[in-house]
C-alpha cells in the first residue's frame, strides 16, 4: 500500500540534452548603444537643468553680424512752420480800423490797420506846441544875450577910453610941471587918476569874461531844454506814426485777433503776418537722442516722393515730457507744395562711418538695454555680453562682444527670460 514514491516518479535526467552555449556577439553593441543613449539623456537633462527652457526658432529673428559702412540717423515727425511770423500789437489804447482781411497777401510796408487814439495824438500836439514855445524862448534869449554882450563890450571899451584919457592928462601935467606952470601935487593927482582908470579897465575886462561865460551857460541850458523837449516830441511822433500799422514783412495775413472798429487796450494783439517764403520744420525727438544732436547736422525732409536737403538750426535747451524740440531749415528753395502746419517726416544724419561692426536693429537693444545679446551656435542661443555704440533707425553699432559672421537673435528673445542659454527647436 505504501510503496515509496521513488518507485513511482522518475527523474528527468534521462530527458536532459546538453546544448552548446552560443557566442554573445551582440553584447558590446548593446552596451555601447545604452551608453550613448544614457550620455545623450544626461547631456540633454544637463542642458535643460542649465537653461530651463527651449524656444521654437519660428518665433525668433536671427541676423548675421556684418562689417560695412554705418549711417547713424533718426527719424522724426515734424510740423511745417513759418520762420518769420510776427504778431502785431496795438501801440496804444484806441479804436482799430482794419484795412485787410485774413488770408490776404500783403507787401512789406503795406498799411494793415489804423488806430484812432486821442490820448496819443493830443499829447503829441501838446508837447509839440511846448517845443515851439521853447524854441521861441531860446531865440528871444539869444537876442537878449547878444544885447548884454554888446553892453558889456561897451563898458570895457569905455573903461579903456578912460585909461587913454588919464594917460594924456598925466602927460600934459608932466609937461606943465617941467615948464614950472603946475606944481608937483597936480602931477601926482593926474598919476593917481590914471591908476584908477587902469584898475577899472582891468576889472571891466575880467568882469566881461565872467558875464560872457554866464551868458553862454544860460544859453546852453536853454538849448538843452529844447533838445529834451524835442526828444519827447520825436518819441510821441513815433507813437503817432505807429498808429498806422504796417506789414513788417511780405506775406499773408494770418489770424485777426480783433473785429472791425473794435476798441483795444495798449499792447493787445491785432493780427499775425506769415512769411510763406521762409518755411521751416519743428521736430520732436526722443530724449535718448538729445546728446547726439548738434546744430548744423544734415537733415533730409520727405516732401511727397521727393527728398529735400536741410540742416538742424536750433535745439531746445530743455526736455519736456521726454521730448526735445528742434528746428530744421531748408538748404535750398522751399518746396512750393508745403503748407503751414503740414505734418512731414524728417531724417537727421547723426553719424556716418566706414567699416563698422553692426547688426540690424531689433528688440534685443531694448530688452537688455544693449548690455547683452544671444549668439546662436549649433542650435543653442548663448547669452553674450556686448557693448553697443551708435544706434540708427535700422542698424546698431557693436563695439565689443561680437565679430563679423556671428548669428545673433535680434528679436523674439523676450521668451528667453534672461536665461544663460536656450535651446532653439
Amino acid at each position: 500500500m505504501n510503496a515509496p514514491l521513488s518507485g513511482i516518479i522518475r527523474d528527468t535526467s534521462g530527458q536532459d540534452i546538453p546544448v552548446e552555449k552560443p557566442r554573445r556577439r551582440w553584447l558590446p553593441i548593446a552596451v555601447g548603444s545604452i551608453a550613448a543613449v544614457a550620455l545623450l539623456i544626461w547631456a540633454y537633462s544637463h542642458f535643460l537643468s542649465g537653461t530651463h527652457r527651449s524656444v521654437s526658432g519660428d518665433r525668433l529673428r536671427i541676423a548675421e553680424v556684418t562689417q560695412a559702412a554705418f549711417v547713424s540717423d533718426l527719424s522724426a515727425q515734424g510740423r511745417v512752420v513759418a520762420a518769420v511770423s510776427p504778431t502785431l500789437y496795438a501801440p496804444a489804447l484806441g479804436t482799430v480800423t482794419l484795412k485787410v482781411a485774413a488770408g490776404e497777401s500783403v507787401a512789406q510796408g503795406q498799411l494793415l490797420a489804423t488806430l484812432d487814439s486821442p490820448e496819443v495824438t493830443n499829447e503829441y500836439a501838446r508837447e509839440d506846441s511846448k517845443l515851439q514855445g521853447l524854441r521861441a524862448t531860446l531865440a528871444q534869449e539869444g537876442i537878449d544875450v547878444e544885447t548884454t554882450r554888446l553892453q558889456n563890450k561897451q563898458t570895457v571899451e569905455l573903461a579903456k577910453v578912460g585909461v587913454e584919457g588919464a594917460e594924456r592928462e598925466l602927460k600934459r601935467a608932466q609937461d606943465a610941471h617941467q615948464l614950472g606952470v603946475l606944481p608937483v601935487m597936480e602931477v601926482d593927482r593926474r598919476a593917481d587918476e590914471l591908476r584908477v582908470a587902469q584898475v577899472k579897465y582891468a576889472h571891466s575886462v575880467e568882469e566881461n569874461k565872467l558875464k560872457n561865460q554866464s551868458l553862454d551857460f544860460q544859453l546852453q541850458s536853454r538849448r538843452l531844454e529844447v533838445e529834451r523837449q524835442k526828444l519827447n516830441v520825436d518819441n510821441l511822433r513815433r507813437r503817432v506814426d505807429e498808429l498806422n500799422v504796417t506789414a513788417p514783412v511780405a506775406g499773408v495775413v494770418g489770424t485777426l485777433n480783433i473785429a472791425q472798429r473794435a476798441a483795444v487796450a495798449a499792447n493787445a494783439p491785432l493780427m499775425t503776418v506769415v512769411d510763406l517764403s521762409r518755411l521751416e520744420i519743428d521736430i520732436q525727438v526722443p530724449e535718448t537722442y538729445a546728446d547726439s544732436l548738434g546744430i548744423g547736422m544734415p537733415a533730409e525732409v520727405l516732401v511727397g516722393s521727393k527728398r529735400v536737403r536741410g540742416h538742424l538750426t536750433a535745439i531746445s535747451p530743455e526736455v519736456n515730457n521726454n521730448i526735445v524740440t528742434g528746428r530744421v531749415a531748408f538748404d535750398d528753395t522751399v518746396p512750393p507744395e508745403l503748407r503751414q502746419n503740414q505734418r512731414i517726416s524728417v531724417r537727421i544724419v547723426l553719424d556716418q562711418r566706414d567699416s563698422v561692426v553692426q547688426l540690424p536693429r531689433g528688440s534685443f537693444i531694448d530688452a537688455g538695454g544693449g548690455r547683452y545679446a544671444y549668439v546662436v551656435r549649433d542650435g543653442v542661443a548663448t547669452r553674450t555680453p556686448v557693448t553697443v555704440g551708435a544706434v540708427a533707425i535700422d542698424r546698431v553699432e557693436i563695439t565689443s562682444g561680437l565679430k563679423p559672421g556671428d548669428h545673433v537673435v535680434v528679436s523674439g528673445d523676450d521668451a528667453f527670460e534672461s536665461a544663460t542659454s536656450v535651446l532653439i527647436r
